[in-house]
């Protein structure tokens, strides 16, 4: 048995493979993020009303559709695997249903941009949410290792930050801009291109990466109810899984309200907003090997989301020309949440196979989604309520034109819904770690013993 007792290691060229997938994925969702707010109100006119409510609903099937398909992909069995079929098949179907958010009929009135809003947004989340959940719990099951499990979170980090650079700088191209006539087919056939190429490349890493044996033909799928109590009587994963939540919180404002920032309080172009978030971002990505070496995956957690948090909340109160300085230590200190919080969440289920057995990433990922998701929606509600709130005025309302002298009130509005709110919710979840069990001797004892069992099922696997 001591020839299994290492953790798999994997190759460069692997975990190049593995990181494509989130380079689709991330295209994708970053032009998603940074376009929906602002196409559905500053040019489609959408009151924040009907953008609230369409939040509310969508927020409602998310707590549904995650840990629904959590335990789908848990319990499935097939001869591909429990994960990869549901990402392979599924990744046209995403393509589809993110081309049609964004052919809303421009001046249909408000309940028809309510709903072609609101049903586009659950289809394409619904397949997003499948393609998620499968590639987010296959990391922890190809190694023990928190090593590799970082260096295949750094390849998918490096690519994901690629795609969501594309993400902003794509729209920014092609979306109406000020002065010019609101025309939406350059943005629309944009969108088309980018969906057919993410489902290619989704489909690229399908097909290089597999699943373990072990934990499909040995582990046997545990009954619902049995894993709704494991999963809700882990204090390790509810103390990850707020923590996770503030950091959406954060990335779902921050990417919401980056043209609004450029166009707005700075007035300079989007690349430079991007530049100085991004480049210090890639930089510390690397660097979060270093620093989990020095203090462990979760005290290099809790490091980052505090520079980040500092960093953010500075914003809403330095001068103008101090904002891009605060950006870069902010960009730098996003690395943690960017790259670390998957591998937290292997320990969890570390801890977790100990307990229940087997091995059930889909739970823990698809409770995460229905925990944190919501915050994607509170961020999308806050954005136009807090705006109006602040007398923003919209190109809508100025006859399609960018309206740049706008009042001091909105302004802070942007600077507090891009800083102040975010970094106060990454401080606080820097904070909620200090509670997270899975550190020192305890996690060294986990990962021993997790050894020992993979050990087990390896040699039940090769006996049948």
């Amino acid at each position: 048995m001591s020839q299994f007792l290492a953790p798999v290691k994997l190759s460069l060229g692997y975990k190049v493979t593995w990181g494509i997938a989130a380079l689709g994925t991330s295209l994708i969702s970053g032009i998603y993020g940074a376009l929906l707010p602002i196409f559905y109100q500053d040019y489609l006119g959408l009151a924040a009303k009907w953008i609230a409510t369409a939040s509310f609903i969508y927020a409602i099937w998310n707590a549904v559709n995650d840990p629904l398909f959590g335990y789908l992909t848990d319990s499935t069995r097939s001869r591909w695997g429990r994960r990869i079929p549901y990402m392979r098949f599924t990744a046209p179907f995403l393509a589809l249903t993110f081309i049609l958010v964004w052919f809303a009929p421009p001046k249909a009135g408000h309940e028809a941009l309510f709903w072609w809003m609101l049903v586009s947004m659950l289809l394409y989340d619904t397949c997003y949410t499948i393609i998620g959940l499968a590639y987010s719990a296959l990391l922890p099951e190809i190694s023990e290792s928190d090593s590799e499990r970082n260096g295949l979170q750094i390849s998918a980090s490096l690519f994901g930050l690629l795609g969501m650079i594309l993400g902003f700088l794509i729209p920014d191209f092609f979306r109406p801009k000020a002065g010019a006539e609101l025309s939406f087919l350059p943005l629309q056939i944009s969108m088309i291109i980018v969906a057919v190429v993410s489902m290619v490349l989704i489909l690229i890493t399908t097909f290089r990466v597999k699943e373990r044996p072990e934990f499909t033909r040995v582990d046997n799928p545990i009954p619902l109810s049995a894993a709704i109590r494991f999963t809700f009587t882990s204090k390790s994963f509810l103390i990850l899984v707020s923590q996770n939540f503030m950091s959406i919180l954060m990335q779902s404002l921050i990417l919401g309200m980056m043209f609004y920032l450029a166009d707005y309080v700075l007035q300079m172009p989007t690349i430079l907003i991007l530049l100085c978030v991004f480049i210090p971002l890639i930089l510390g990505v690397p660097v979060t090997s270093i620093l989990r070496n020095r203090f462990g995956v979760v005290g290099a957690q809790q490091l980052l989301l505090t520079v980040a948090g500092l960093g953010l909340v500075a914003i809403a109160f330095v001068p103008n020309p101090l904002i891009l300085l605060c950006l870069v230590a902010a960009g730098f200190g996003l690395s943690g949440p960017q790259t670390l919080t998957n591998v937290l969440f292997g320990q969890v289920a570390d801890e977790d196979e100990l307990r229940s057995g087997v091995r059930r990433e889909g739970a823990f990922f698809g409770v995460n989604a229905l925990i944190t998701k919501p915050a994607q929606s509170v961020a999308l509600a806050l954005i136009p309520t807090i705006l109006e709130a602040t007398n923003f005025v919209t190109r809508e309302a100025n006859n399609g034109q960018i309206f740049l002298n706008q009042p001091g009130s909105a302004l802070f509005g942007i600077k507090a819904l891009m800083g102040l709110i975010p970094g106060l919710a990454l401080l606080l979840g820097a904070i909620l770690l200090n509670w997270y069990p899975l550190r020192g001797e305890y996690l060294e004892k986990v990962k021993t013993e997790l050894l020992e069992l993979h050990a087990r099922k390896q040699a039940q696997l090769a006996q049948n």
